[in-house]
């Protein structure tokens, strides 16, 4: 735990294109990497009704997981990130793209991007490895930058969340295990209620549409300067949109067991086969290849991979 800064962390975990792609979300392998991205990406598109037209901006884009997969369905993504190393690796991933912007970030701003510049904005799995303080301050740059009705997806851990607090405790324990004449870890996973993720944002200046908690994560949909009828059709759009958008209880479940099988709790083997008998869900394809993916990775850890371990169609 010697790293002082976000950047430290970030540039340490990704000193090669498949380092930072574990680093992101656990992906060991570009084919996991994939399916994670295009699933978030088309929760993204549908949270903030991505049009080609707009100006879509990413707040820790790491190894551009997400962004590889909205790239193609925007007029120009703009990726940020704290690590050099990341918005290089994002850079190879994204090559061949005219329309990409990339932009490493110095401190918590985004001094970079004009005022009312940006359509959309996003942010996953990031403003969880923050300080309070900071996730206050990105959420008020995103205020800044958006266009007037302007629109933005942000999520955090939601510690009120069963499987949310479980994954708190494992932040609790290592702590307790760990030597304490050291700092915690700058990067360390944090969480919130929903009550509070969401006074942030409005004290930040953004309108607060939607709040999907039903999971280990908080998803908020924002927007900036709003009117009224701006309001009440986004609300009704995300009311309808929210299977395609939220995180259910299984993906929490599931989510859960991916956690226990990378802290050794849980040996893929039996994973897999709790995700066999549920092989019709999508949440349980797409956790298929998570695990698969984690077993092939460390076959030292968990051994070799039987050869007919494939993920359901």
């Amino acid at each position: 735990m010697s790293d002082t800064s976000y950047r430290a962390v970030w540039d340490r975990r990704s000193a090669d294109d498949l380092a930072a792609l574990e680093a992101v979300d656990n992906s060991g392998s570009e084919v996991v990497a994939q399916a994670t991205g295009q699933r978030a990406a088309n929760a993204i598109a549908e949270a903030l009704a991505l049009s080609p037209e707009d100006v879509i901006l990413e707040l820790g884009c790491g190894a551009a997981r997400i962004g590889r997969e909205l790239v193609g369905r925007c007029k120009q993504y703009v990726g940020t990130d704290i690590s050099p190393n990341m918005i290089r690796v994002a850079g190879r991933r994204l090559a061949g793209h005219n329309n990409v912007r990339l932009e490493v970030l110095e401190r918590t701003d985004l001094s970079m991007i004009a005022d009312e510049s940006i359509d959309k904005a996003y942010s996953v799995a990031v403003l969880c490895h923050m300080d309070k303080e900071d996730l206050f301050l990105y959420l008020s740059e995103f205020a800044r930058i958006l266009k007037p009705g302007g629109l933005a997806y942000v999520e955090t851990w939601n510690l009120a969340d069963p499987v949310g607090w479980e994954r708190w405790m494992y932040e609790v324990n290592f702590w307790k295990r760990s030597d304490h004449s050291e700092r915690k870890d700058v990067a360390r996973n944090q969480f919130c209620v929903a009550e509070e993720f969401q006074l942030y944002a409005e004290r930040a200046g953004l309108d607060v549409l939607t709040c999907f908690r039903d999971s280990p994560w908080l998803q908020l949909v924002v927007g900036r300067d709003l009117d009224a009828a701006g309001r009440a059709a986004h609300r009704l759009r995300l009311a309808e949109q929210r299977s395609a958008i939220a995180y259910t209880p299984m993906f929490g479940q599931l989510f859960l067991d991916c956690i226990r099988v990378i802290y050794g709790d849980l040996h893929p083997l039996t994973a897999l086969a709790k995700l066999e008998s549920l092989s019709e869900f999508p949440e349980a394809r797409l956790y298929h290849t998570h695990i698969q993916g984690l077993w092939e990775q460390d076959p030292d850890r968990y051994g070799p991979p039987p050869e007919n371990q494939v993920n359901p169609a």
